[in-house]
């Protein structure tokens, strides 16, 4: 039986090393290069960018939950401390 993943997912610019970004997504690798092409408004001008971790959930509502939470203030300290 196949099991649909949902990906949170890391990322690092390459230029600005300070620069990171948290997000969402069904296909990774498809996004880092979406990101890379300047797809992202947000995450545009630091790019390119590398993956630095990805958490992989069979449930897309925990998986938007965690990518929420990363963005929060407690979710970026937790991230800071314990993912980079």
């Amino acid at each position: 039986m196949d099991t649909k993943l949902y990906y949170v997912y890391l990322l690092r610019s390459l230029k600005f090393p300070d620069q990171t970004y948290a997000g969402f997504s069904a296909d990774v690798e498809a996004r880092i290069k979406e990101h890379n092409r300047g797809g992202s408004i947000h995450a545009a001008k630091y790019r390119p960018w590398a993956l630095v971790c990805y958490h992989a959930f069979t449930d897309i509502r925990k998986a938007k939950e965690f990518e929420a939470y990363l963005k929060s203030g407690s979710g970026r300290a937790f991230s800071r401390h314990h993912l980079w």
